[in-house]
């Protein structure tokens, strides 16, 4: 199974208007690993850069003006996904709408939003009322995002990743049995190359809060000495 996480950057909040994409990132997974095949460019919007906008992305009107514009790069990204990789977003509504927008203006067939997995729905439907955003998330599983100064959409991406990897489980690589996936186009100097991942060097903190032991002790207790649950806890 392949799938892109990808993630972008803009100028701002509303596709419909003249808000644009200034940078694409993504990362190639296959069966759930990574296969060192990435995806990125800065995109000149062809407007210019709010000053909040670049607070947040730090890119600027100077940065931007020699990249290429998105008609310039469509296809190079149109075949990195290609036509069946799920698309794995954080937000996924943001990012899909603005793809779409810069698709549509180019006379280009849209992405089917039924190509979209949204972690951000996925994070809240398994963590209900519990902060869902990257930032948070990446604490919540111990992901390193101290390089994370400023919104870029390749850095995110990565963050995104093991994110992903994590709210569907975490990473079994001892069960994937077929290899990554070869060939097809990448911006990345690694393309087509298959990355191995080490198994975790110290596990991952607790995800059980204080409150959440207290409720469940607080249950067993209620069971009474006879429950089965106490035959195997002490």
């Amino acid at each position: 199974m392949r799938e892109i996480v990808m993630d972008t950057e803009t100028t701002g909040f509303d596709a419909d208007k003249d808000d644009r994409i200034v940078e694409i990132g993504g990362i190639e997974l296959v069966n759930h690993l990574p296969t060192g095949r990435t995806f990125h460019v800065y995109i000149n919007p062809e407007r210019p850069m709010p000053k909040d906008a670049f607070e947040v992305h730090g890119l600027g009107d100077d940065f931007l003006r020699d990249k290429p514009k998105f008609a310039e790069i469509v296809q190079q990204f149109v075949d990195f996904i290609g036509d069946d990789a799920r698309l794995v977003i954080h937000n996924a509504s943001f990012d899909m709408k603005f793809l779409n927008a810069e698709l549509r203006r180019l006379g280009r067939p849209a992405l089917p939003w039924s190509r979209a997995l949204d972690t951000l729905a996925l994070a809240r439907e398994k963590f209900p009322g519990a902060p869902a955003s990257l930032d948070a998330l990446c604490r919540r599983f111990g992901v390193d995002n101290s390089n994370r100064q400023r919104h870029g959409a390749l850095l995110d991406s990565e963050l995104l990743a093991e994110v992903y990897l994590e709210l569907i489980g975490g990473r079994q690589p001892d069960l994937v049995l077929d290899g990554p996936a070869a060939g097809g186009p990448s911006s990345g100097p690694q393309a087509g190359a298959t990355r191995h991942h080490a198994r975790r060097p110290v596990p991952l903190p607790p995800r059980l809060t204080e409150a959440e032991a207290a409720a469940h002790a607080e249950f067993v207790a209620r069971l009474g000495e006879s429950a089965v649950w106490s035959r195997y806890t002490g």
